[in-house]
């Protein structure tokens, strides 16, 4: 080992034979770059030890970790969620913590209005329907009891969250002819107006909405904020999760999806990644599922690992990093 600055690589994004555009980057800058596979747990907690700078993606580092982190100047996270870093003793230790908050918000609001279109025009269901010889338009109400379906200059949007993935998705539902309105309680009307938004409480975007869409971070508040009584207050409608899986109560969700108390969801990100193929909510049909993709073209995957890594050298090198969270 020399005086080099030690940089840990360890995420489910990256293999170790993709892990050479990163060891570039970093080697390049002058630095010492190791890799530790994803699911190797106890080498990941040796080499934090002494290593300078972390990136990771969804790996979980708790104040223990932290804690064994001597050196370390920064953790880059390949994303934008940082809720499973500790943020705050990470701060006492002087660590900087940063995330890529801007990389994939393009791909998020059009993964969103993937969704919302594809459960709105019902294309899961008629493409099952056709693949088993149902050819009718009205197959949607008689085999699967889905409510009339309507064309969307009739139908209200109601977005939870309206940060950057959130305006988008608002900018791009308006080229459909939705009303739109959200709930975010650190946005002004003003700012809402930008983007032909109305903003209300909570509960109102539950009883007018059509059709949801979740793009809120996941916080000690905003934890199971979609559960059973939640959906109770809804329309027979649909709801759309491109944020974080613990904002849904998954049991809940199930519940309230096979007793048509909602009528249809999708969703991208879930409680436990990856969903095992043997879980129930895959038993639903008026449930789609994608695995957390939303963030992904290969244009935003590039530019998050390379951020990731630059994140990691503007620290090392004694500058600020660009987008500290723990600040």
């Amino acid at each position: 080992m020399n005086d080099k600055c030690k940089v840990v690589l360890s995420s489910v994004l990256v293999s170790q034979e993709e892990s050479k555009y990163e060891r570039g980057l970093i080697e390049n800058a002058g630095f010492e770059f190791l890799f530790v596979p994803n699911e190797n747990e106890e080498q990941f907690k040796k080499e934090i030890v002494d290593c300078d700078a972390v990136i990771t993606a969804d790996k979980k580092i708790p104040a223990e970790y932290i804690e064994m982190m001597n050196k370390c100047k920064v953790i880059a996270r390949q994303g934008i969620g940082y809720d499973s870093i500790e943020l705050v003793r990470s701060k006492e230790k002087g660590i900087a913590v940063c995330n890529i908050p801007d990389y994939s918000i393009q791909e998020v609001s059009d993964h969103t209005m993937a969704l919302v279109l594809a459960l709105m025009r019902h294309i899961k269901d008629y493409d099952r329907h056709t693949r088993s010889g149902i050819w009718d338009i009205k197959s949607i109400h008689t085999v699967d009891g889905y409510p009339a379906m309507r064309r969307f200059s009739t139908q209200t949007l109601g977005i939870f969250g309206f940060g950057k993935i959130a305006k988008l998705v608002a900018k791009k539902a308006r080229g459909f002819g939705f009303r739109i309105i959200a709930t975010d309680p650190y946005v002004s009307q003003k700012e809402a107006d930008e983007y032909g938004v109305e903003l209300v409480d909570f509960d109102t975007v539950l009883r007018e909405s059509d059709i949801m869409t979740i793009n809120m971070p996941l916080t000690a508040e905003t934890k199971h904020k979609f559960n059973l009584e939640t959906f109770k207050k809804m329309k027979k409608t649909a709801v759309v999760n491109t944020g974080r899986g613990p904002l849904i109560k998954e049991d809940d969700l199930y519940v309230a999806l096979k007793e048509r108390i909602i009528s249809a969801a999708a969703i991208d990100v879930t409680e436990e990644e990856p969903l095992p193929k043997d879980h129930k909510l895959f038993e639903l049909n008026n449930l789609i599922v994608t695995p957390h993709a939303a963030f992904y073209t290969s244009d935003s995957y590039e530019e998050m690992r390379r951020r990731a890594c630059e994140e990691v050298i503007r620290v090392l090198n004694g500058e600020e990093p660009e987008n500290r969270v723990n600040k």
